[in-house]
């Protein structure tokens, strides 16, 4: 089982370091999942207003991918095969008020729960009514935690509780908007009532954009939420993040499946750990997560996957060493979850600065 281990964030509020994590569950299954979760011993929930999505290639990542000789196959999808999932935060409403009432003496206060502020949210006079929005559609009277999303911003669509990827004229390109700075964006958050949220922070802000987000609002996040795992080790923000004091929350920590790239539970390395330890490689993925205090939010819908991922164990110096060492092969440096493109429709933003976002008109506005 879990060892309940938690930090304490900068706002001294505590979190749970294993998680468990809801992004690109499917719609009908979300709720049961955090059900199964929360049955098992979960006591923190990372939720957002969009958590599932199909994805598009394109040859610059095809063709990066197929550089490092992780890609098993190539598929392809068009814009008629996106879907994203709008009403998830309704089923996870339904899986705990079901936890709550099966599972004997769980309390609200029990549970460490994050949301996120969508893209289409970053006006400063919608942020709290974002946050409204979200705490209805949970039926909860608070979060413990509520990060911006994206350095993005998205221009209004029709409807800005249904359309949350607004399109240009081109409908394969969503609205990017530069007239909202992430700035203001996040002085805004910082303003939201305490008795509404505990905890803000932000999430997918590089070592960069972390930076000059708390050099030009004096603002410090309690949590940065990354993709990282072993081979995107993401030194120089870790680094950052421990002067300042900002807690790192770990997403896509086996890889990312929908590109039908071998996760990394399947290295060769991983796998002679988990041997060693009698242990799965799911779990040594996770040990290796949440050394340094970090915490990681794994996701499954499958009931026993979600137990597995909870069985907690202990990395020794040689085995930090052998998963090192693959880690310097790919240079510290394999991002899976790139929105320009991964996405359809297309985010035309450079967020993360990686080759092949570099010919993306916009840039992260501060």
């Amino acid at each position: 089982m879990s060892s309940g281990k938690t930090v304490t964030l900068n706002t001294g509020y505590k979190i749970p370091q294993l998680g468990y994590g809801t992004w690109q569950a499917a719609p009908g299954e979300v709720g049961n999942g955090v059900y199964e979760a929360l049955k098992i011993g979960y006591r923190h929930l990372d939720l957002a207003k969009i958590i599932w999505r199909k994805f598009s290639w394109d040859a610059p990542r095809w063709g990066r991918y197929r550089s490092y000789g992780l890609f098993t196959q190539k598929r392809w999808l068009t814009s008629n095969s996106t879907n994203h999932s709008y009403e998830n935060q309704k089923e996870v409403a339904q899986g705990l008020k079901r936890a709550f009432a099966d599972i004997p003496g769980l309390k609200r206060e029990d549970i460490f729960i994050t949301s996120k502020l969508w893209n289409t949210q970053h006006d400063p006079a919608t942020v709290e009514a974002a946050l409204d929005d979200t705490l209805a559609e949970l039926e909860l009277d608070y979060l413990d935690l509520y990060l911006i999303h994206w350095p993005v911003n998205f221009g209004p669509g029709k409807d800005p509780h249904s359309d949350l990827f607004p399109a240009t004229s081109d409908p394969n390109e969503v609205n990017i908007d530069n007239s909202v700075p992430n700035s203001e964006t996040w002085k805004a958050v910082n303003k939201l009532p305490k008795s509404k949220v505990r905890s803000v922070g932000v999430s997918n802000f590089t070592y960069q954009t972390l930076k000059a987000l708390v050099e030009k609002t004096g603002l410090v996040p309690a949590v940065n939420q990354i993709e990282r795992h072993p081979i995107l080790p993401s030194k120089e923000l870790i680094d950052y993040c421990k002067e300042k004091n900002i807690h790192i929350t770990a997403y896509s920590a086996f890889g990312n499946n929908f590109f039908d790239i071998p996760l990394l539970i399947t290295r060769p390395e991983v796998k002679a750990i988990a041997e060693k330890k009698g242990a799965t490689p799911a779990q040594v993925i996770l040990a290796w997560s949440q050394v340094g205090g970090h915490s990681v939010i794994p996701k499954s819908v499958t009931p026993s996957r979600i137990a597995e991922n909870f069985k907690e164990i202990e990395l020794d110096e040689e085995d930090l060493a052998a998963i090192q060492k693959f880690s310097d092969e790919h240079q510290g440096r394999r991002r899976y979850n790139v929105p320009y493109t991964a996405n359809k429709p297309r985010w035309s933003i450079n967020i993360f600065d990686e080759p092949e976002e570099q010919e993306a008109p916009n840039k992260v506005v501060l």
